[in-house]
């Protein structure tokens, strides 16, 4: 565990452990339903592009790309319900929504990964594709403010650990290892909103 040593720390690591705290800070005010989620989390997106860029993860790349786009939203999404400017309330995905989020999964990751598979030098093509289908889907979701979101990020980030092991991404492993727990935290909490919502439409 080099990473460890300051000694041993370069331009590198320091994006990375500083994309770790801001992206561990952005998850806890998410299961908070802290609007301050957004922003923090777009640091923690700019410095990860820089770190799988240089691991040759380029989904996972792309993927903070798109994360970018869909924080900006899910920013705007969270001020707003509807046409009023009012708090969105968190509510359960749809039937129509876990369609369409089983059929673009399997597509993606498909598409994606023979393509970086077949033309470029990208490390684990179809698993990072993969992981990166599901964290759309799952960001997608909790832009919607939809209680499943932390399920599916439950899923995702139990693969994402030893993925991010094997590229020697250790600060990252620790960061997605944690995850899973505030990922579940944020699920409890998000599920006692919904009732204290449903108990006050029905009182």
């Amino acid at each position: 565990m080099d990473f460890l040593l300051p000694s041993a720390w370069n331009l590198d690591t320091v994006a990375e452990v500083v994309g770790v705290i801001t992206g561990l800070l952005c998850v806890w005010l998410a299961a908070r339903q802290n609007i301050w989620t957004f922003p923090t989390a777009l640091i923690s997106v700019f410095l990860y592009i820089l770190v799988f860029y240089k691991a040759r993860l380029y989904a996972d790349m792309g993927l903070q790309v798109m994360f970018a786009f869909l924080n900006f939203y899910g920013w705007y999404l969270w001020l707003h319900k509807g046409s009023q400017r009012a708090e969105r309330p968190v509510s359960r995905m749809t039937k129509q929504q876990w369609g369409w989020l089983l059929l673009f999964v399997p597509v993606f990751t498909l598409g994606l990964g023979m393509y970086l598979h077949h033309n470029t030098n990208a490390d684990l093509a179809y698993w990072d594709s993969a992981t990166t289908a599901v964290s759309l889907g799952a960001q997608w979701l909790m832009s919607r403010k939809k209680l499943e979101n932390w399920l599916i990020w439950i899923v995702v980030d139990a693969v994402y650990v030893p993925i991010y092991i094997y590229k020697e991404l250790y600060p990252t492993a620790l960061l997605y290892f944690l995850y899973l727990a505030l990922a579940w935290w944020g699920y409890i909490d998000w599920k006692k909103s919904l009732r204290a919502q449903v108990a006050n439409v029905q009182g």
